[in-house]
């Protein structure tokens, strides 16, 4: 699925030298190398704050608490996306509220969250929590015009949209707070986990600073109950290095995701869809969207056989997500049950990530798509 070496290779002297200068100034937490990382990704998002966190998941708490989200409030997010998109939200002491997708990008439906704000659960909601799955944006001229027609707040889960844009808007900038998760498995990736929000808001940066410090402003003076929630400095010496190149990095992607539809299309497999019958519905580029292509997900008939197909050929693959929130054990309690999203649920059963990364050969790709259209015949 992912093969790190390829991109460590070419940096590797150069994230040493970054590297040992976090050891030459022992600023192990914040600090230095995370201050400049800071100023250096705000820069590049168009943004006026750019906030370091210890993780994409306190990072989505963080953008939460720090633009005032949390108890007697509800905030509507997707079913189908990383466990962390519903916790965020009750770790924050908001109450979940989810809306189906949309099946053709799996992004959050701006249709379905208008049902749900005209129902009786769309009763206290004050918040939208869209995902960019995958790396393509959500719908924003749409959950801009719900939030500002219902008087809500939009708070983007950006973990997997580092350098997507919305009809030139980039990813970040499009709300109230943000949050970017930098995962060794992202596309801006650090060595281990580490987070980022990013704001517009003083008001909003402010908090979140304060929040990810125990709720300090002064040294050991709490004015809230914050959280240990800080980057450490060789996160933010190897996000420093890595955001050189991030954008050369997307292009390749993107010529990867090209290549991959251009090679199931030629090898006839492509349908039109969004449901599969006997062949793929590959995904697309939403018109206005810059799609930074995080994964490259197919929807395919008999699903499972294939996975297991390309494993026996050595071929990686991954289920992002085979099970939908609302159905998940620990979630329970918010009161769904199967059937109620039933996009959602279908996808869960159709959708399969293949290998994409912008170090990924053509042949390696060709040597996917003839698996695949193997085991289609």
């Amino acid at each position: 699925m992912l093969d790190l070496k390829r991109q460590y290779q070419p940096l590797h002297q150069e994230l040493l030298e970054a590297l040992g200068q976090v050891l030459e100034t022992q600023q192990f937490i914040l600090g230095r190398e995370v201050a400049a990382f800071e100023q250096a990704a705000a820069a590049q998002l168009s943004v006026a704050h750019a906030i370091g966190c210890s993780s994409g998941t306190d990072a989505l708490w963080l953008a939460l608490a720090s633009a005032e989200v949390g108890p007697g409030q509800a905030v509507i997010t997707t079913p189908f996306s990383f466990f962390a998109s519903v916790s965020s939200i009750l770790r924050a002491g908001a109450t979940p509220v989810l809306a189906d997708i949309d099946p053709a990008t799996f992004n959050l439906s701006p249709a379905a969250v208008e049902n749900v704000l005209a129902s009786e659960r769309g009763a206290g909601v004050q918040a939208i929590l869209p995902v960019h799955l995958y790396g393509q944006c959500a719908d924003w001229t749409a959950f801009a015009r719900l939030a500002r027609e219902n008087g809500l707040k939009l708070v983007e889960d950006a973990a997997q949209a580092w350098g997507a844009e919305w009809h030139g808007a980039k990813a970040g900038g499009l709300s109230d707070a943000a949050a970017f998760s930098f995962y060794p498995t992202k596309n801006l990736s650090a060595a281990g986990d580490a987070g980022m929000v990013a704001t517009n808001s003083d008001a909003v940066a402010e908090r979140a600073r304060m929040l990810r410090q125990h709720g300090m402003r002064r040294r050991y003076y709490h004015d809230e109950l914050g959280w240990n929630t800080r980057m450490d400095g060789f996160q933010g010496a190897v996000l420093g290095v890595k955001l050189k190149y991030i954008a050369t990095w997307t292009e390749a992607r993107r010529a990867v995701a090209a290549r991959y539809t251009s090679l199931f299309t030629q090898a006839g497999l492509a349908e039109a869809g969004p449901y599969p019958a006997k062949g793929l519905v590959l995904p697309s580029e939403t018109p206005g969207a810059r799609h930074i292509w995080h994964q490259y997900v197919i929807r395919a008939p008999r699903r499972d056989s294939l996975r297991e197909f390309l494993a026996a050929r050595k071929i990686g693959s991954e289920i992002y997500y085979p099970v939908p929130l609302h159905l998940q054990e620990a979630l329970k309690n918010l009161g769904y049950k199967a059937g109620d999203f039933p996009e959602a649920e279908r996808a869960a059963q159709e959708v399969l990530a293949l290998p994409i990364f912008p170090e990924l050969r053509e042949d390696e790709q060709q040597t996917v798509v003839r698996a695949i259209a193997e085991f289609l015949s």
